[in-house]
């Protein structure tokens, strides 16, 4: 179980920080709730602590493991740029589903790299931002560094 002050990673929100776990009343029914501040996008969320784990939350990686992300993310050539879009779509939207950071950079290296070669779609423009903010997100608090600062670690060489 997480605690307070603990840094999580909630995917489809981004990286904050357990603020409080309090008990609400809401619609009659008492139940625990984790309070995790998301700072990138200024905004609380609650999830009842019953729900934490099916919603997949987790503990940022370390500093370590993030360099290695990052040594990867600079270093390893894209793997699904030559399939079809739908395709690509399909295992973008699996891979940003994990809430692994290793799979959301991934993500964004891969959209990075087909940009450079061909305009994205509506979708993929959207996924890269998507994935571009919750990368950042977890990389200030991983970091302790600014939002300009994380977004300059993903800057690909051209």
């Amino acid at each position: 179980m997480f605690q307070i002050g603990d840094k999580v990673f909630y995917p489809m929100y981004g990286a904050g920080i357990i603020e409080a776990i309090e008990e609400k009343e809401i619609l009659g029914k008492k139940q625990e709730y984790c309070v995790i501040t998301i700072p990138l996008s200024k905004m609380d969320v609650m999830i009842p602590t019953k729900a934490v784990k099916k919603s997949r939350v987790r503990l940022i990686v370390d500093r370590k493991e993030a360099t290695d992300i990052l040594f990867d993310f600079h270093n390893n050539e894209e793997s699904v740029c030559s399939l079809p879009w739908k395709e690509r779509l399909n295992k973008n939207t699996e891979k940003m589903k994990t809430g692994e950071m290793h799979d959301t950079a991934e993500v964004v290296r891969d959209l990075l790299h087909h940009k450079k070669v061909k305009a994205l779609n509506s979708s993929e423009k959207q996924m890269l931002d998507h994935a571009m903010k919750f990368l950042i997100s977890e990389l200030i608090l991983i970091k302790d560094i600014t939002e300009n600062e994380a977004a300059d670690l993903l800057k690909l060489s051209s």
